[in-house]
């Protein structure tokens, strides 16, 4: 596993302290249990922003490409 070091504002760090003292875990747990959310997260509207600009150009495979998501989703993303 890679080590990284992290400046954080006061409030941020606070924040994050306050988190795993309730969850009674290290803040570097919390710290990289947050961070794999929101690289999901942010990998996952990525890929939605690229099948609703694939579905706005009309690309023939579009309807394979959309199974594993709603179509309100993607329309949602055009906007």
């Amino acid at each position: 596993m890679a080590r990284l070091n992290l400046t954080l504002d006061s409030d941020t760090f606070s924040r994050l302290d306050r988190h795993a003292r309730s969850e009674g875990v290290a803040r570097s747990a919390v710290a990289r249990e947050l961070l794999i959310e929101a690289l999901n997260r942010m990998e996952r509207q990525a890929k939605l922003r690229k099948l609703a600009r694939d579905y706005a150009r009309g690309r023939d495979d579009v309807e394979s490409l959309l199974v594993d998501f709603e179509i309100g989703q993607i329309e949602l993303l055009d906007a």
